[in-house]
């Protein structure tokens, strides 16, 4: 498929995902039960799928887990129908390369609305070729069962629509899928464009990413974006205190678990290196496989 009909096909996929979604205000299709599995899914997709695994552990390799939790995570994301992973990724670690310069699939120097969705069904010159995809990702590229789930995004996303009918009937697939897409959809777009506009920065980085505490607080963490753009690396985005980051409670927990090492975080020198003022240290230790772990 070429560029522009894959810009067209997303931006028609993503308005009736939207109107969709708008059937949740029908008194018939609610249910308390319609909540539970909204957040179950949500959570399975957007949290573990998208922000453990598409981002920390495949983009930035911040960790390491074992490879069939890392396949059944990948799926998770997914089913989060943000692209397949090696899509996902390749877009990302371009966006890392070119942060709100030229080149940056979705820079923040094209107004608010670009960077939070229009870059995803717009003429979009840097939006990664199939050649770039290969090139950025190809860690990925180079696993079939990755290259595998390029076809699968919308088969494995019937598969649970049908699934949700049998269980829960329509409401649940009102909920289930299009409400959790929309939701999640949002919540990630705002990692793109509210975090790179509202917030503080603590670190010297080249771009407009900020820490922003209210997008931290809907994306798992996401939020504490200049954090993450001085220290890409990095398995814990919220390096203070008070800077919350759920992701990063899943990854200590499956380090306690031993279903995680090579857990990176970046050392106190590294930090005062790139502060704009001076930063509270984190405790750090070391782990097992010998990277900067923090308590």
């Amino acid at each position: 498929m070429s560029q522009d009909a894959s810009r067209r096909a997303t931006g028609i996929g993503l308005i009736v995902i939207h109107l969709l979604a708008l059937a949740a205000f029908v008194p018939a299709l609610f249910r308390l039960s319609d909540l539970v599995v909204l957040a179950v899914l949500a959570y399975a997709t957007g949290v573990l799928g998208v922000t453990l695994c598409y981002h920390r552990i495949l983009t930035h390799r911040s960790l390491r887990v074992p490879k069939p939790l890392e396949y059944f995570l990948a799926v998770c994301g997914t089913l989060a129908l943000q692209g397949d992973p090696i899509r996902w990724v390749a877009v990302h670690r371009k966006h890392h390369a070119f942060s709100d310069v030229e080149g940056d699939p979705h820079g923040i120097q094209f107004g608010f609305r670009w960077a939070h969705m229009d870059w995803l069904y717009r003429h979009n010159v840097a939006m990664p070729t199939e050649d770039e995809i290969k090139r950025y990702a190809p860690d990925l590229y180079a696993d079939p069962f990755y290259r595998a789930l390029s076809y699968l995004a919308l088969p494995l996303q019937i598969a649970l629509a049908v699934g949700l009918f049998a269980l829960g009937g329509l409401p649940w697939v009102v909920w289930g899928i299009f409400v959790r897409l929309v939701v999640n959809y949002h919540f990630t777009w705002l990692v793109n464009s509210a975090a790179h506009t509202f917030g503080y920065q603590t670190y010297k980085t080249t771009d407009h990413s900020t820490n922003c505490w209210w997008v931290a607080l809907v994306s798992a963490g996401e939020g504490w974006h200049n954090n993450h753009h001085a220290f890409p690396f990095s398995a814990r985005h919220g390096l203070a205190w008070f800077e919350l980051d759920v992701t990063y409670w899943h990854v200590k927990v499956l380090e306690f678990v031993r279903l995680a090492d090579r857990v990176r975080i970046p050392s106190e020198l590294m930090r005062q290196k790139l502060a704009l003022s001076r930063v509270p240290p984190l405790v750090v230790r070391r782990t097992a496989g010998g990277e900067a772990g923090n308590l």
